[in-house]
């Protein structure tokens, strides 16, 4: 299934996207709510009741309800996440990032994944992004995927810890690296260049939609892989190219490392962390690396950063200068 959040006559709704149409779910059937927080909450369950309901359309039912897709306007799938950790489980990423700056590849990243808690009220859809002016200086954008989590646990097992993803979206982190620099040199992570904005969308993709995809996960790493195609276009060129089956550590060992000793709940947001290429702050620092008279480039107040994965479509934003 594709579930959508989306907005329509200035309502926001919950819904399924199925060949260009979005079918409600609440005015389908009022048992199913009309937010994906509570339809996190409801588990299997609700996902069962909604894969009805996608059956049921695939047959010709509830055409009446239907409401094409130019007519709404895509929201975040997830718009009020409880929580959001992003993982930093790309070992391209990690390693060339670190040679960039001089730097050997640290072991650690090996031997456990590891996280930051970013704003989870500061989660964008499709569409346009309102950045302040010291986002821009250096403002960068990350390429990779989310999932988020549709049932409580704690001291998950990787083995059992797939079962706790509701699905999968693209995620966009848009990041100021110019204030993520200056912040962590003082050793508390990134804090204010990264809590401005991040993009997931443009809907979340469940797993039974993934599996044409599915493949073996890395080399002594437990849990779901999927061979998926990520692509990073800003203003319509190619920037970035990677694999999502390239993700070292996987969501179920991530999960794993989250949920010890602490609860996990329905509707926390996990990212990946950035894929091999994914942005410019790696870009940038293999061009001058390879040539002193690389011409580096930033995300721009206009740019538009379309980014698509394999299974779970394109989310397109487009970032703008704002004083407010």
């Amino acid at each position: 299934m594709k579930l959508t959040t989306f907005s329509y006559r200035n309502r926001e709704h919950l819904g399924l996207f199925i060949q260009d149409q979005i079918f409600p779910l609440h005015a389908i059937s009022n048992t199913l709510p009309n937010n994906m927080t509570t339809f996190l909450q409801g588990g299997e369950s609700m996902m069962q009741a909604a894969q009805q309901i996608e059956q049921e359309i695939k047959e010709g039912q509830h055409q009446a309800h239907a409401v094409p897709v130019e007519e709404a306007t895509l929201l975040a799938p997830v718009p009020r996440p409880n929580s959001f950790r992003d993982a930093y489980a790309f070992r391209q990423h990690v390693a060339t990032s670190r040679r960039n700056r001089g730097l050997e590849m640290i072991p650690e990243f090996d031997e456990f994944p590891v996280f930051y808690f970013s704003n989870h009220l500061a989660i964008a859809g499709p569409g346009n992004i309102d950045c302040m002016p010291k986002h821009f200086e250096q403002m960068d954008f990350e390429l990779e995927v989310a999932v988020v989590i549709n049932k409580q646990g704690r001291n998950i097992a990787a083995a059992e810890a797939d079962s706790y993803i509701a699905g999968y979206m693209i995620m966009n982190d848009l990041s100021a690296r110019k204030l993520q620099m200056e912040e962590m040199k003082l050793n508390l992570g990134p804090a204010k260049g990264k809590d401005f904005a991040t993009a997931i969308g443009p809907w979340l993709v469940t797993k039974d939609e993934l599996e044409p995809y599915k493949t073996t996960a890395a080399a002594g790493h437990i849990g779901d892989a999927y061979q998926l195609e990520m692509i990073c276009l800003v203003n319509g060129k190619e920037v970035s190219r990677g694999n999502f089956a390239d993700m070292n550590w996987t969501f179920a060992e991530v999960i794993e490392r989250i949920s010890y000793g602490v609860d996990i709940y329905p509707g926390d947001l996990i990212g990946s962390g950035t894929v091999g290429t994914g942005c410019f702050l790696e870009l940038n620092g293999t061009g001058k690396l390879n040539d002193p008279n690389y011409a580096t480039q930033w995300l721009e107040p206009g740019d538009t950063v379309t980014m698509k994965v394999t299974g779970l479509g394109t989310l397109e934003n487009t970032v703008h200068l704002t004083n407010n």
